[in-house]
């Protein structure tokens, strides 16, 4: 899409806010939302409130929000009330949330942004037999799981999506250095970068040197990652892979900007999501290219409703954490729906499987037999869309999952 085109597509959804938030409530003709025709349900949300990953969180409770803003508060016909609890940043502060909004008789949870706290929860989430509609964390060793359900992806797919892009760009005797924090999230992602970059596997000559691993803080000082970088540009690559997220990915950019690299940088889409290209300026983001399985600028109906509902409600363009939250509030609307007028979570849980095809702002997806979607990757670079910086999308990577 050129950029007079993407303007112009802007232009028709700011227009449409009003009518979008219209049509996308009305259920029959222009009578408005239906009339609640079950018992009033709740649901625990769970989402960090505080430390480097609350502007992730805020997004997973804007989407989540704004599903039910346009569906006239309800799921399945039923009122609800949407219980929130602060994540943090560990396993123990994840279960204490959970075991929190369990004892106040949740119908069922979502939301989750850190993977350990994801994996820290599964053992209370499937033995308290209530399902977790995840909408972020997705780690790959998360297997065998009958009562969680995750909208994001598996971890290890945006370095699956856009390895073999990497490959075909990058010439026979190129280096690439790989920088990420050392936790699980990064290791699955490398994982998967490793696994599809080329056909020689991890054996390709391109990615062989060692993965530096850095600092694990969510909240990050300005020269945090300055002494790793150096080792890495000491290896005189001609490309940088990485993996950060939130306040990290700030300061990472503009670190790996001020010592000196202006190379290419390929990412899985976190890096430059939310408020990120709001902080870092033009020159050191120039040259990022990444993978996301969601671009705000995708010509979609269901894109065109919900992009344009939420640059309404919070002057800013949505991104892949706010659509996952969206899309478990829909599946958990049908789920609910299928489930009859006084579901269980058990019931619910068995309905999940059966609510085939999400019409989503990312595009349609299903939900494939580990409980994830099957869906599309794009391929994004950061440019200049009027007067800001904007994940442009530049095409169509693969369906995985």
């Amino acid at each position: 899409m050129s950029q007079m085109n993407r303007r112009r597509a802007l232009q028709l959804l700011a227009a449409l806010g009003t009518t979008g938030l219209t049509a996308a409530c009305a259920t029959d003709g222009d009578d408005g939302p239906a009339t609640p025709t079950g018992k009033p349900v709740k649901i625990g949300l769970i989402a960090p409130q505080t430390g480097g990953l609350k502007a992730i969180g805020d997004e997973i409770v804007n989407g989540f929000q704004l599903y039910l803003t346009l569906n006239g508060q309800q799921l399945g016909g039923h009122p609800v009330t949407v219980v929130t609890a602060d994540e943090g940043e560990t396993a123990k502060t994840g279960k204490a949330a959970v075991d929190s909004l369990l004892k106040q008789g949740v119908l069922a949870l979502t939301g989750v942004v850190n993977s350990a706290v994801m994996v820290g929860i599964r053992d209370t989430v499937e033995k308290a037999r209530v399902p977790l509609v995840g909408s972020n964390a997705s780690p790959k060793s998360l297997q065998s799981v009958v009562y969680i359900w995750r909208t994001s992806y598996v971890l290890d797919e945006p370095g699956r999506a856009i390895g073999p892009y990497m490959a075909q760009r990058l010439p026979t005797g190129s280096r690439v250095a790989i920088i990420a924090p050392d936790n699980l999230g990064s290791r699955d992602v490398i994982q998967g970068l490793q696994a599809q970059f080329s056909t020689a596997g991890t054996g390709d000559p391109r990615i062989a040197d060692p993965v530096i691993w850095t600092d694990t803080s969510s909240t990050p000082g300005g020269t945090a990652y300055a002494a790793d970088i150096r080792t890495a540009l000491a290896r005189q690559p001609d490309a940088i892979f990485c993996h950060f997220a939130g306040p990290a990915a700030v300061q990472f950019i503009k670190q790996l900007y001020r010592e000196g690299w202006t190379g290419p940088i390929y990412a899985p889409g976190f890096l430059t999501e939310g408020t990120v290209l709001d902080e870092v300026q033009e020159v050191e983001a120039r040259n990022i290219v990444t993978a996301l399985n969601y671009s705000a600028d995708l010509n979609n109906t269901a894109n065109r409703t919900f992009a344009s509902a939420y640059r309404k409600t919070h002057g800013a363009s949505p991104t892949t954490y706010a659509m996952a939250s969206y899309d478990a509030a829909q599946v958990l609307d049908k789920a609910i729906r299928l489930a009859g007028g006084d579901p269980t979570p058990q019931q619910v849980n068995l309905a999940l499987g059966k609510i085939g095809q999400i019409d989503s702002p990312r595009g349609a997806w299903q939900f494939n037999q580990p409980r994830t979607p099957q869906q599309k990757w794009y391929l994004r670079k950061v440019q200049r869309d009027g007067q800001v910086l904007s994940n442009v999308l530049i095409n169509e990577l693969a369906t995985l999952g």
